[in-house]
């Protein structure tokens, strides 16, 4: 019979209470297109240090709009709301908040629930190499 070797699939249900704790949200940001290379260094600088420094914060994805690059998204996953509101008060947060607070011509915050997650290791891709278009 099929599925009968070995032992049962370990639970799910540990698994969907920590999805349920996340904080997820996505930042809908508009940037000042002549201050972009400026903005993408300061959110780059933020990002590497709030994922090396602060165990609550998961996942900080930011990505541009190919045709339009001032319109910038921000994928954020926390491991729940007190990492979230820890990170708000870090002082790289703060730097960061300072530095690009003329850059940013508006921000829209979306508080999401997770569904469902999968990627693989950015470790493993050559980020000296430009990814193919």
């Amino acid at each position: 019979m099929k599925g009968t070797r070995g032992a049962p699939p370990p639970s799910r249900e540990g698994h969907a209470d920590e999805m349920r704790n996340l904080y997820v949200q996505i930042a809908e940001l508009e940037i000042d297109p002549a201050q972009f290379e400026d903005y993408k260094a300061a959110v780059e600088e933020q990002i590497a240090t709030a994922v090396s420094e602060e165990a609550g914060v998961l996942v900080l994805y930011a990505v541009a709009e190919r045709e339009n690059p001032s319109h910038v998204r921000v994928f954020e996953i926390y491991r729940d709301t007190d990492a979230y509101r820890s990170h708000l008060e870090s002082a790289h947060f703060k730097k960061y908040k300072a530095a690009t607070a003329k850059m940013v011509k508006s921000l829209k915050l979306i508080q999401a629930t997770p569904v469902g997650f999968g990627a693989k290791n950015l470790n493993a891709l050559d980020m000296e190499r430009p990814l193919a278009d």
